[in-house]
């Protein structure tokens, strides 16, 4: 998700270039990739570029309750502002931003959109991912997965170590 935004870097305020995304892109940390599709507006602004995001994914997660893993889609609509590192009429080295962590365009005019996606994809993932609302999970005993049938586990009605509580009704 690669970008050369030299030209753009030369053009007045306010000029804009659409692009169509549909790249396999390493952004859920295992070493396969993720397809990423959509549309990106880059926009020229005084000082940078701002890219105007419309983008989805599918990362590979597991369940929390089963273990299963399973794909889950993401939608993605982000801005972010893209500073030049390099000048690009002159060549000379620009001043870094202010902002700890901003994106910046290398020193070929290559803005990279694969970080930012991978930011905005680990924060849309749920901290506690289902592979379906009414999962089953894992028996308790055996470790079967309940979704895929009934283990052959006897009932227990109490766990033992309550027993003692019974008493007092």
């Amino acid at each position: 998700m690669q970008v050369n935004v030299s030209q753009l870097l030369r053009e007045p305020v306010g000029s804009t270039r659409d692009y169509e995304i549909n790249e396999i892109a390493g952004i859920s940390g295992d070493d396969g990739g993720c397809p990423v599709t959509g549309k990106v507006r880059l926009m020229r602004t005084p000082r940078s570029i701002l890219a105007d995001c419309e983008l989805s994914t599918e990362v590979e997660l597991h369940c929390s309750r089963c273990l299963s893993p399973f794909c889950y889609r993401v939608m993605l609509i982000f801005k972010e502002e893209y500073v030049p590192t390099i000048d690009a009429v002159s060549g000379t080295p620009l001043p870094s931003p202010e902002e700890a962590g901003a994106f910046t365009i290398d020193e070929h005019h290559i803005l990279d959109l694969t970080e930012a996606v991978r930011q905005y994809t680990m924060m849309a993932t749920p901290m506690k991912p289902l592979c379906r609302e009414d999962c089953a999970g894992l028996c308790q005993d055996c470790g079967d997965n309940l979704n895929e049938g009934n283990c052959d586990c006897p009932e227990t009605d109490m766990d033992p170590r309550w027993s003692k509580l019974t008493e007092l009704l």
